[in-house]
């Protein structure tokens, strides 16, 4: 039973061994969070047993396919509507994913909109590499969320040259825009296999000459904050964690402002998450 509820994540030990719960909130946010979880497992696992995401894999490649069917090459106009074909396909991805982003910098709205199509994709399994221009280096919003994604799994390089846009997606589909000055525009899908190999191709040549993304630094926290840090993990409010650290609740404000700062979160719940992540903690 211990076992059990320090995997689900309702309890944390504490430094005597025993066990302290978490509030009622928090407890039941991870029970959703395992419950939806569970069943998306179960969800994918029921759709490659009955074999829906080949079925309907082969099915799109053979309506876009050359000939007299279907075009090679399908235009798709509209950022909305590319949007959704990023969706699509990725959704069908099962072995890899490979991207670039020649701007380098991502903005907190494309974040948001990328973050559910980028976790689906690594929780799948699915090989996630990705190629940015190194403009990225210079953004601490943009770093934080592809540390994000390194964390889960995801493959992450910098390239020093310009790059040029595209999505694959096993290989087998690849996205590319029509004007890449102007992305919203819209792109190029094809699932022709000649075409297909030599954006491939590219991509691949880009890759070599990249650079892995640099390891973040450990920050030079003081004692206090990573006290500071722990309490935001286990405690639900400010007083309990300042009067935990024989703390001026003012000044115990204060800190958390700080680090929450340092971490780009919204709340002290995520800050705490994100410290987690990052090692600080």
């Amino acid at each position: 039973m211990v076992t059990r509820v320090l995997e689900l994540g309702i309890a944390v030990r504490t430094p005597a061994g025993g066990l302290r719960p978490l509030s009622p909130k928090r407890t039941v946010e991870r029970l959703i969070e395992h419950q939806v979880g569970q069943f998306q497992d179960e969800l994918q696992e029921s759709v490659r047993s009955a074999g829906v995401v080949e079925h309907l894999s082969t099915t799109g490649a053979s309506a876009d396919a050359s000939g007299p069917d279907g075009p090679a090459v399908q235009q798709i106009e509209g950022l909305e509507a590319v949007r959704s074909a990023i969706d699509e396909v990725t959704f069908f991805a099962r072995t890899e994913n490979l991207t670039t982003n020649p701007v380098g910098v991502l903005t907190p709205e494309s974040i948001e909109i990328s973050r559910p199509i980028d976790l689906r994709i690594l929780r799948r399994g699915v090989r996630m590499r990705t190629l940015m221009a190194s403009a990225c280096l210079q953004d601490e919003t943009t770093l934080v969320y592809l540390r994000e994604l390194v964390a889960r799994g995801a493959e992450i390089r910098i390239s020093p040259h310009p790059i040029e846009r595209m999505i694959i997606c096993d290989r087998a589909v690849a996205l590319t825009p029509i004007d890449p000055q102007n992305t919203a525009r819209g792109a190029l899908l094809t699932r022709e296999p000649g075409l297909v190999s030599t954006v491939v191709s590219l991509f691949e040549r880009m890759w070599a000459a990249s650079q892995e993304l640099p390891e973040e630094a450990l920050p030079s926290l003081t004692e206090v904050e990573r006290q500071i840090l722990q309490t935001l993990y286990l405690v639900d409010k400010d007083e309990t964690g300042a009067r935990q650290l024989n703390m001026a609740l003012r000044t115990y404000r204060k800190y958390v402002a700080r680090l929450m700062a340092r971490l780009d979160a919204d709340n002290r719940f995520q800050a705490a998450l994100r410290a987690r992540e990052r090692g600080w903690i």
